[in-house]
């Protein structure tokens, strides 16, 4: 098997794994970093969301052999204690119900205010649409992702 390096959350990894595998079975996997959901496996859900060179992308859908030494965050590389803004609001307008897809909510909220630190409604619902919440706490997520904005 291929040997590969990885720079994910600011740390080096090797791991030796098909070329085709995805970049969420690498995390979940070979480094045992589980904050990153499987959903659906098609790059529709959304619970998979890491960022790639700052970018929100679906991990399940990401080929380890792409990677090169681009930089990926997972959730677990947001923040070392959990005070992202984003994580903070969450816990303040109780958005976790079942938590599931909580990772992958937060990490895209995430490259959205990088890109656009004051985001409108229609930037939240652009930035967010495809990232599926089964519980339906959709209210809450955007209430968070403006209290995030302005922290």
């Amino acid at each position: 098997m291929p040997e590969y390096k990885l720079k994910i959350n600011g740390k080096s990894h090797t791991v030796n794994v098909d070329e085709d595998t995805p970049l969420l079975w690498v995390l979940r996997d070979e480094l045992n970093l589980l904050g990153t959901k499987f959903g659906c496996g098609i790059g529709q859900c959304g619970a998979c969301t890491v960022h790639f060179e700052g970018a929100a992308v679906r991990s399940c859908l990401l080929q380890v052999s792409t990677i090169k030494d681009s930089k990926i965050t997972t959730i677990e590389g947001l923040s070392e204690d959990g005070d992202h803004p984003l994580q903070k609001a969450w816990l303040e307008h109780d958005v976790p119900q079942c938590g599931y897809c909580q990772s992958g909510q937060i990490m895209n909220a995430a490259a959205l205010l990088k890109e656009k630190p004051k985001p409108t409604d229609a930037d939240i619902d652009s930035a967010m649409n495809g990232n599926i919440c089964r519980c339906g706490t959709y209210i809450r997520i955007k209430q968070a992702i403006k209290t995030a904005s302005n922290q």
